[in-house]
Formats: C-alpha cells, structure tokens, sequence
C-alpha cells in the first residue's frame, strides 16, 4: 500500500530545474543586450565629441577672420571719413582761389586801361615835346614822372601775372588732387560694399541653416511654412481661437524655437548684430471684444506672448522684436476657410538690427 502510494506522488522537480534554466538563459540575453547597447552608445557619444571639437576650431577660425574683416571695415570706414574731410578742405581752397584769381583779373585789367592811358599820354607828351620847345624843360618832367609810373605799373601787372600763374597751378594740384581722392571714395565705397555684402551673405547663411533646423526639430507639418525670408507657423499650432495665450502646444513649440535659435546664436560671430522678428497675423474676419478691439490688439499681443515666452528660455531681449499686423499683410485674398487659416500665422526673421 505504502508502495503503491509513493508511485502516485508527482515528481515536479525536473520542471522546476528548466524553469530555473529558462530563467537563466533570459538573465544573461538581457546582459549581452545590455552590454552591446552600452558599447554602441560609447561609440556613438565618441564620433559625437570628435565632431564637437571639430566645429568648436573650424568656429574659432571663422570669429577671427571675422573680427578682421570687421577691423578692416573700420579702417575702411574711418579713411572715408578722413578723404571726405581734406575733399571738403580742398574744394573751399579751390573756391577762395577761383575768387581771388578772378579779384586779380579785374585789377590786372585795370592797370592795364591805365598803363594804356599813361602810355599815350607818354606818346602825346612826346610829340608836344618835338613841337614845342619853349615848354621843354616842364614836359620833360612830366614825360620823366609818366614814365616812372609806367614801369611801377609794369611791376604791378608782373607780379599779378605770377599770382595769377601761381593760382592756376594751385587750381590744377587741387583738381589733380579731387580726381585722385574720388577714385580714393569710390575704391573705398565698393570695398565697404563688399564687406557688407559679405555680411549680408554670411547672416543669410545662419538664416537658412536656422530654418532648416527649426523644420526639422518642429517637424513636417501643415502649419508650418517658409515664406521667403521668413518661417511662418499657423497659429492655431499656438494659440487657441480668439486667444493670445500659448497652450502646452504652443509652449512646446516655442521651447524648441529657442533651443534651436540658442544653438545658432552660439555658432554666429561677435560682429553680427542679429535681432528675431517675430510678427503676428490674423485673418480680415473682425474681432470683437473687451481685451481685443480689433485685430491690431489680437495680432500685437501674439507676437508679444511669444517674445515672452522665448525670453523665459533664456533668449536675450535685445536679439528680439515684436510687431502686430493685424489683417492688412495676407500670403492669401481668397475668400475661404483655408485662406484664412494660412493668413492667421505667427512669422519669425532673423535679421540685422
């Protein structure tokens, strides 16, 4: 019986050593994932940091050749300044010269009228003299005296003329002098174009590296456009209808706007004096209300709702600038739900102050 009793017992220990097995081979799989992840990880947090250190240098590089181009656009600046003085100085001494040598003119034209005058009555004299002897002694002085102021005059006319050529040849240094010094202007001129031109590019090409951040953090979605030079977002991916306040959403967004713009603020130089518009839209539907009276005050206080919150992530208020246009600036005239929601928008520039 004893016997017989023991056969009909269940034997559970075979099933307990392979669920104890089973439970051992699953410890040590999530191991080796847990090892191979952690290895892939330091790999990747490697090939990050060696990219890091290669854009901090090739940053530094970039800051130095700009703050030469800005010296250099200073010196620029600062000779042009300079020309344009000794310009102004030379052409009031050409002017004083002009009006001299004209002064000189009409006296050497009046010496000469009376060295003309003295010069027939000499003549006459001479003649009076030949046919009157009795008066001899008492023209001849006369003649003696004419004579004298004659050759005084002559003197006279001698040195105007050389005043006279010594003005001339100051007026073709100063006309030599203008030429030379506007070739200097407009060589200067179209150097400081250049370099500012250079900067235009160079903020155009933050600007275009920015936008495509933002679409890739924000995501391809509807709502979200760029037109032109400008990234434009609809605004009921911030703001409720009617509303002017930022929803969990609109935050969200928003927070990404300024991780990227931070992250691109850090890689821009010095010199570039760079400020985000942000502008508020509505559609041409009116509105009503005690907070917002029409559209200007809607738009308004949009776009100062996102400068806020922007500020509150760490973005300084002197890189931003808020602006309300209510209706009066549609992307779309049509009369249709879809057109409206394309013209309610906020839109971001980067752009110089």
């Amino acid at each position: 019986m004893a016997f017989r009793r023991l056969r009909r017992s269940p034997d559970i220990w075979p099933g307990f050593v392979d669920a104890l097995a089973s439970l051992v081979m699953v410890v040590v799989f999530t191991l080796l994932v847990f090892v191979l992840a952690q290895f892939v990880l330091g790999q990747a947090l490697n090939s990050r940091n060696q990219v890091i250190g290669s854009l901090g240098r090739e940053l530094a590089g970039l800051a130095e050749q700009l703050s030469l181009e800005k010296n250099a656009a200073i010196a620029l600046r600062s000779d042009l300044d300079r020309l344009d003085g000794e310009l102004k100085s030379t052409r009031g001494e050409r002017d004083g010269a002009v009006e001299r040598a004209a002064g000189l003119e009409r006296e050497v034209s009046a010496l000469e009228v009376l060295k003309a005058g003295l010069e027939a009555r000499i003549i006459a004299l001479d003649a009076a003299l030949s046919s009157s002897q009795g008066a001899v002694t008492s023209e001849r002085r006369l003649s003696e005296e004419a004579r004298t102021q004659a050759a005084l005059l002559n003197r006279q006319i001698e040195v105007m003329k050389q005043e006279l050529a010594r003005i001339a040849a100051a007026l073709d240094a100063s006309d030599v002098r203008d030429r030379e010094q506007k070739i200097q202007i407009a060589d200067l001129g179209k150097r400081l174009n250049v370099a500012l031109a250079a900067k235009v590019e160079e903020l155009q090409k933050y600007r275009s590296e920015f936008f495509g951040r933002l679409r890739k953090v924000l995501g391809e979605r509807p709502g979200i456009r760029v037109e032109g030079d400008r990234f434009a977002l609809q605004s009921e991916l911030l703001f409720g209808t009617a509303s002017a306040e930022l929803g969990p959403a609109g935050r969200e967004q928003v927070r990404k706007l300024a991780a990227t713009l931070k992250d691109i603020s850090r890689q821009m130089p010095k010199d570039i004096d760079w400020v985000l518009r942000v502008d508020g839209h509505t559609d041409r539907r009116p509105i009503a209300s005690d907070r917002f009276p029409s559209n200007w005050e809607l738009s308004t206080t949009r776009a100062i709702s996102v400068v806020r919150a922007l500020i509150a992530e760490g973005i300084a208020p002197d890189r931003l600038a808020a602006a309300g246009m209510g209706e009066f600036q549609p992307l779309d005239t049509a009369d249709t739900e879809a057109a409206y929601a394309r013209n309610r928008r906020i839109e971001l520039r980067l752009d110089r102050k």
